[in-house]
C-alpha cells in the first residue's frame, strides 16, 4: 500500500487542475457514457451525506433544487448533482448502487448504498442509522441471503463518516475543548466497524479521510467566506492522521492490503487553493469557499420555500463552476474535481487490470 502523508498539498499542476475545475460538468458527462452490465463488481457504501444517494428519505435533499444538474430533479443526494459514490461507481463501471431505503424497487445487483444523511460513527442530532446500525443492516441482508458469499469476491467497501460526530460535539458542547477524546473514540470505533465490515466478506474497502471541515461555507461564512477555520481543519487532520494510523495497523493484522485511504482531505485543500489563485487573475470565478446555494438569513436553508411557497434561498448563476453547493456539500463539480485527485488511489485499490 502507497504511503500517505498529511502535510498540505501546495499547488497542482495549475492549468490542469483549473481545466478539471472548469469542464467538471463535461467530464461528468464523460465518466457515465456506459457501464458493464456483466460486471461482478459491487460497490457496498457506509456513512453520511458525502455518500448518500437516496437515504434520508424526508431530508431536505428531495427537494428543489438539489438535483438541478443531474438527473433535473431531486433524488435525496445532497448536491446539485453526482456525489462521490456515482464517481466511485463510474469507476467500477457500473451503475450507483442502489440506496437501502429504495431496496424493494430497484436493482441490486451493483451493491447496496447503506449511507444516511447526517448521520455518524456514533449517534447525531439527526434521527438516522449511525455507522454500526447500517452495517447491522447489511448484515440482515447476507442472513436473508440477498447477498452471498460469491458476491463479495470482486467486490468493494466505500466509507465516509465522521464530520457529523464533531458537528454533533460542538453544537453540544459550544467549543472544541477536549474534542481529542472525541477523535480517539471515533478512531477505536470506525477499527471495529471496518473489521466488522471485512469479516462479512468485503475485501476491498476505501476510507475516506476526514474532509477539511473548517473550509465548508457554514464555517467560512465567519470570515466572509474569505479563508478556511484553521482550528476545525486541524481536528480533521489529527482524526486523518489517527486514520491512517489504524488503517497501516489493521492491513498489517490481515497481512495484505485490504484497507486504504482516500484523501478527501488534501484534495479540498488542493482545489481550493488552486481556485483562490485564479481568483486573483480572475474575478468572475467563483470563491470556492461560498456556497452556491443558501438560505436569504439565518432561518432558512438551500431549498427553504415560506408558508406560501416562495423561495427563500439564493442560487448561484453558474452551479458547474462552484465548489460548494450548499453550506456543507461539495457541488458535482466539486465532487467531480475531487474524484479526478482520488483517481490514482482508486486504481490501487481494484487493480485497475481487473476493471
Amino acid at each position: 500500500m502507497m504511503k500517505q502523508t498529511l502535510i498540505i498539498i501546495t499547488l497542482s499542476p495549475f492549468l490542469i487542475l483549473l481545466f478539471i475545475i472548469i469542464t467538471g460538468v463535461e467530464g461528468a458527462k464523460r465518466s457515465f457514457g456506459s457501464y458493464n452490465n456483466k460486471n461482478s463488481v459491487k460497490l457496498f457504501v457506509f456513512g453520511d451525506s458525502y455518500v448518500d444517494t437516496g437515504n434520508f428519505l424526508n431530508s431536505g435533499s428531495y427537494n428543489p433544487p438539489y438535483g438541478i444538474s443531474f438527473p433535473g430533479k431531486p433524488t435525496g443526494r445532497f448536491c446539485d448533482g453526482r456525489v462521490l459514490t456515482d464517481y466511485v461507481a463510474s469507476f467500477l463501471k457500473i451503475k450507483s448502487p442502489t440506496p437501502y431505503a429504495l431496496r424493494n424497487s430497484s436493482e441490486l445487483q451493483y451493491g447496496m448504498n447503506f449511507a444516511h444523511g447526517g448521520t455518524g460513527i456514533f449517534n447525531t442530532l439527526v434521527d438516522g442509522p449511525n455507522m454500526s446500525v447500517q452495517i447491522d443492516s447489511f448484515e440482515k441482508l447476507i442472513e436473508q441471503r440477498v447477498y452471498t458469499k460469491h458476491d463479495f469476491e470482486s467486490s468493494i467497501g466505500l466509507v465516509n463518516a465522521g464530520g457529523n460526530d464533531y458537528a454533533t460535539f460542538v453544537l453540544k458542547n459550544g467549543s472544541l475543548q477536549n474534542i481529542s477524546v472525541l477523535t480517539e473514540s471515533l478512531i477505536e470505533q470506525m477499527s471495529l466497524n471496518l473489521k466488522r465490515i471485512h469479516n462479512l466478506g468485503i475485501n476491498k474497502i476505501a476510507i475516506g479521510l476526514l474532509e477539511p471541515i473548517g473550509c465548508v461555507p457554514m464555517l467560512t461564512v465567519k470570515s466572509s467566506y474569505e479563508k478556511c477555520d484553521e482550528a476545525f481543519n486541524l481536528v480533521s487532520q489529527n482524526h486523518s492522521q489517527m486514520l491512517l494510523q489504524i488503517v497501516q495497523q489493521l492491513n498489517k493484522q490481515m497481512g495484505k492490503s485490504v484497507f486504504m485511504t482516500l484523501d478527501l482531505y488534501n484534495s479540498f485543500l488542493s482545489i481550493i487553493a488552486t481556485m483562490q489563485k485564479s481568483r486573483v487573475e480572475n474575478s468572475t470565478v467563483m470563491n470556492p469557499l461560498q456556497p452556491c446555494c443558501k438560505g436569504e438569513d439565518l432561518k432558512y436553508f438551500c431549498g427553504s420555500v415560506d408558508d406560501k411557497g416562495a423561495r427563500k434561498y439564493s442560487l448561484c448563476e453558474k452551479p458547474e463552476f462552484s465548489l460548494f453547493w450548499d453550506t456543507v456539500h461539495p457541488s458535482q463539480n466539486g465532487w467531480y474535481a475531487v474524484y479526478m485527485m482520488l483517481q490514482s488511489s482508486l486504481g490501487q485499490l481494484i487493480g485497475e487490470k481487473n476493471f
